[in-house]
This record gives structure tokens, C-alpha cells and sequence, in this order.
């Protein structure tokens, strides 16, 4: 197998023409002008309806004139090239031209996707895939699941799996599946609700404490409402049992919609951190008074910090340690620089990798590398004074998931990397961060399914949590 070239998933550069009749027009509303229409309008006539070219160059890849990043691409499309006929378009406004960037990038990704041989997804792939550090084999550990969304080990090699609807499973060490454990949450299974994360706590063989991060259903003004929560309890004969609230927010803060919840959860010497969606009301991400849109800091046993970034400040959300995220479901805690990485969803384009900072500001909905869902413009600034931009961003979205750091011994030359799931994508890339940065990345896997969780196994091996309605657990094995 040879998986899709990494250059063709962060990045397409292209040059983008028009003649220069059409530089006249004026700026389009932000908001309202589709980035279909856009191209349609402006760049058609030169590099074709279908982005295949004409008078202009094809923009469907692989190889490109004008640089190697979105950056590149946005600068040739805002600029032009001296001395050729692509003129530049500025006076598009930056919104509109960030709109275009990431429309011919999903284009081009596409393009590249369709030439990449399709992969059985029913079954473990027998021959091997090769990356650029090692090869592996996939291997099928269970099927047969309905959207599982969370994977953690107990010390006696047993797994745990949530699956979105609402159960939690025990997966044995031959791994067959347990029934559902009885007595765990109700939760609210709409959308993207339900049951999410599970947590083994780092001394669960002293203490036998679970964690269950999931969607809790509740009525305000005659409407079902729901949010992020976090509880605590232990297995006990295949029930639930000494259910402990660990974060509850008072039901005032909750929201009607189904989306954006979150949610994941790291322990870090006695703290419980974890992320929280904006739940569709991207202002509320900016707003500390709020719950939503922010990374939490906890004590393990749900008491609140004093020293939270803002516990001095009035109105604020106490359990505040970021804000300004928009919907976080990647969270690790790396085990040799003790950074706090967190992957999260943009809109159309502008995924992002960021490194967690005590009381930071994120900058979602006023700065972001998106657009929005219909194609319209959503903004033009990408960084702002006071704000903390993403290490890395993914043009087009690869939809960011689970997020580990691979620490085993299998796969040696990965030590220490990021391992970032996407589910649109169906990918997991690797990252190589160092001092903060990232200094190299590859798709490693792809065509499985849609990524929801990547977990390094206590054997050091790598299992890939499937989301679909028959989900499945693989695991990568090295040659």
C-alpha cells in the first residue's frame, strides 16, 4: 500500500487568474457570496469549471508553480505573479480570498483521493503498509460495534469502549465483548451526543475509579437541553456502581442543539483536565462567563482549583483554563515535555493542532483559518493581538479526532510523536513536535473508516477506534 503523499492533504498551492475586466468588481459581502460562485466568477474562464485548466494551469494537483503551503496559495491568489497573466485580487477582500484558498485545496485533495486505490474497510488488510520510518499490518481486534467512540486500558489488560448510544463495554483480553454494563448514564444520543470518553484514573488499581465524559439530557423552559459531564464510578459484577458527580454545569448554561460537546479527558498529577465544544454558539467561545467552547481544569475528584487563570475575575466559569476553542476532541498530555496538545474542529478548513496554555485565548469564532459550512467567507483574520494561534492548521479539514503520543517500543523511530486521528479523512497523521513546534508530519493510515480515537496500547501497539453504525477496533502491528 502506499498511502496519500502528506503534501497533498496540509497543503495545495495554486495560481489562481482572471482577466483583467473582472478586477473592477468590488469586494463581496462577507457572509453572503458563496466561494463557489466566487471561482465561478473569477476564475473559471481561465483555469476551467472543474479546476482543469485552460488558458490558466489546471489546479487539481500534484504539482504546482508557486510554493508549498495554504499561505503560499493565499499570498498567489491576493498577489498574483509578476510577469504572467494572474493578476492579483485583493480587492476581493482577505475573507473572500482565505475562501478560495481552501475551496480549490478541498478540490485538489479530492482529486488526489480519487486517484489513490480504494481499501477494504469490511475486513484486516493482509499486506503490509509502508510509511516512510516503518511498515505494519492492520488486524481486526473487534467488530460489531455502533459508533464506539473511546478505547482505555485496566491494568489486567482488559479494554474498555464506550459506544456513543449510551453503553459501556467491557472488551476482554480474548477480545470478545461484554455485555453493556448496567446502571451507567443516561445520555442524550442525538447528533453527536452520547456516551463519549472513558477514563481509567492513573491509580485505578488502589482505587477502582472509572470516568465517563458524556452528553447530560436536561428540560429548561419545556425544551430538552443538554451538556458535557463528567462522572465516576466503579464496575462492580457487570453493574455501575458508586456513581461520584465529577462536573456538572448548572443547567442554565445548557443548549438545545446536538452538536460540538467535546469531549476528552487527561489526568496530570492529581488534576483532571478536559475539553468542552461551544455546542454551535460560537460567541459563547469568547464569553469566560460560559462553559462551552474552553478547556477545563478539575481536581480529580471534581473539586475547583483556586489558582484557575480566572478565579479572580467575576462572572467567570471556575473551571476555566482556556477558552476560545470551538469544538476540542483530541487531548494529551505529552509524557516527556508535559505540554498540553489539543486537536480541534474548525468549520470548512482551519482544523487545528494547538499547544495548551494556562488562561489562553484560543481565538474561535474572531480568528480562524475557516470557512464557513455553505462556502461564504467567515473571516478574515487568521491571528489576532492577545489571541494564540494553532501550531498547525489542516486545509482542507481532516475533521480532528482522537489524539495520542506514541510512547511503546514497536515502533521505535515514532517515539515521541503525535499521533492525530481525523474522521472526514480517515486518517491518522504523525507529527514530530519539538520545542513546541512541528517539525515534520505523514499520513501513516488512511481508507479504514472514520477515525474517532487513536490509542497507544500498554504493548505498544497502536489501535484505531472505526465510528460508523458497525463499528470496529483495528490495531497496527509492525512487520
Amino acid at each position: 500500500m502506499r498511502l496519500l503523499p502528506s503534501s497533498l492533504s496540509f497543503r495545495a498551492v495554486v495560481v489562481v487568474a482572471g482577466s483583467s475586466a473582472l478586477a473592477a468588481f468590488g469586494q463581496p459581502a462577507p457572509g453572503k457570496v458563496k466561494v463557489d460562485d466566487v471561482y465561478q466568477q473569477y476564475c473559471a474562464s481561465c483555469h476551467g469549471a472543474k479546476l482543469e485548466g485552460g488558458s490558466g494551469s489546471a489546479l487539481l494537483g500534484p504539482t504546482w508553480k508557486h510554493g508549498g503551503d495554504a499561505d503560499s496559495l493565499f499570498k498567489v491568489i491576493k498577489e498574483g505573479v509578476p510577469d504572467t497573466a494572474m493578476i492579483g485580487w485583493a480587492n476581493l477582500g482577505e475573507s473572500t480570498l482565505r475562501a478560495l484558498a481552501i475551496y480549490i485545496s478541498e478540490r485538489a485533495y479530492a482529486a488526489a483521493k480519487e486517484k489513490t486505490p480504494a481499501r477494504d474497510t469490511t475486513s484486516a488488510i493482509a499486506g503490509p503498509v509502508t510509511t516512510q520510518e516503518h511498515s505494519y499490518r492492520i488486524e481486526t481486534v473487534v467488530t460489531g460495534l455502533t459508533n464506539p467512540w473511546s478505547l482505555a486500558w485496566l491494568p489486567d489488560g482488559r479494554r474498555l469502549v464506550t459506544e456513543r448510544p449510551g453503553r459501556l463495554r467491557i472488551l476482554n483480553t480474548d477480545n470478545t465483548l461484554s455485555a453493556p454494563i448496567k446502571g451507567t448514564p443516561e445520555v442524550f444520543a442525538r447528533g453527536q451526543g452520547g456516551l463519549l470518553e472513558v477514563a481509567v484514573h492513573p491509580d485505578y488499581a488502589r482505587n477502582g475509579w472509572i470516568y465517563l465524559a458524556y452528553s447530560d439530557p436536561q428540560k429548561l423552559d419545556g425544551r430538552d437541553v443538554s451538556l458535557t459531564a463528567i462522572v465516576r464510578g466503579k464496575i462492580e459484577k457487570g453493574e455501575w456502581k458508586q456513581q461520584q458527580q465529577i462536573f456538572r454545569a448548572p443547567v442554565e448554561f445548557y443548549q438545545p442543539t446536538n452538536i460540538h460537546f467535546g469531549c476528552r479527558l487527561v489526568f496530570d498529577r492529581g488534576y483532571l483536565f478536559f475539553s468542552m465544544g461551544e455546542r454551535g454558539r460560537s460567541d459563547h467561545a469568547q464569553d469566560i462567563t460560559r462553559p462551552n467552547g474552553k478547556i477545563h481544569r478539575i481536581f480529580d475528584d471534581g473539586r475547583v482549583p483556586t489558582d484557575n487563570p480566572f478565579s479572580d475575575q467575576k462572572d467567570a466559569f471556575p473551571t476555566l483554563w482556556t477558552y476560545g476553542n470551538r469544538n476540542p476532541q483530541g487531548l494529551v498530555r505529552h509524557p516527556v515535555t508535559g505540554e498540553l496538545w489539543e486537536t480541534e474542529h474548525g468549520p470548512r478548513g482551519g482544523d487545528e493542532l494547538n499547544l495548551i496554555k494556562r488562561g489562553a485565548n484560543y481565538g474561535w469564532p474572531k480568528a480562524s483559518y475557516g470557512m464557513n459550512y455553505d462556502g461564504s467567507p467567515l473571516t478574515s483574520d487568521t491571528s489576532l493581538p492577545g489571541m494564540v494561534d494553532p501550531v498547525i492548521y489542516w486545509l482542507p479539514s481532516i475533521a480532528a479526532s482522537g489524539l495520542d503520543v506514541y510512547v511503546g517500543d514497536a515502533f521505535p523511530k515514532w517515539k515521541n510523536n503525535l499521533l492525530a486521528g481525523g474522521l472526514a479523512k480517515q486518517e491518522i497523521h504523525r507529527l514530530v513536535v519539538e520545542n513546541g513546534k512541528v517539525t515534520h508530519r505523514e499520513i501513516i493510515f488512511s481508507n479504514q473508516g472514520r477515525v474517532r480515537d487513536v490509542c497507544v496500547g500498554p504493548d505498544g501497539l497502536i489501535y484505531v477506534v472505526i465510528d460508523a453504525t458497525g463499528g470496529k477496533i483495528l490495531r497496527l502491528r509492525p512487520l
